[in-house]
């Protein structure tokens, strides 16, 4: 999920961007910034969630491996 997570910070980025170059209203540019600052931390969250899903999932299921 992790990238379709940065997928979606980077259109928030993109469209930040945008509307702040563009004669749009305010509210386009406040909803952009704001999905922006919302995706960072969220996609970090993610990040360190997935890091640790494999050490976990050995905790509770020693009988599962990943083929990686």
């Amino acid at each position: 999920m992790v990238p379709f997570a940065l997928a979606g910070v980077a259109a928030f980025a993109v469209a930040t961007l945008i509307t702040w170059l563009a004669e749009v209203p305010d509210l386009w540019f406040q909803t952009s910034l704001a999905g922006l600052l919302w995706g960072i931390p969220g996609t970090l969250t993610m990040v360190v969630h997935d890091r640790n899903r494999r050490r976990r999932r050995a905790l509770t299921h020693p009988e599962f491996t990943v083929d990686a």
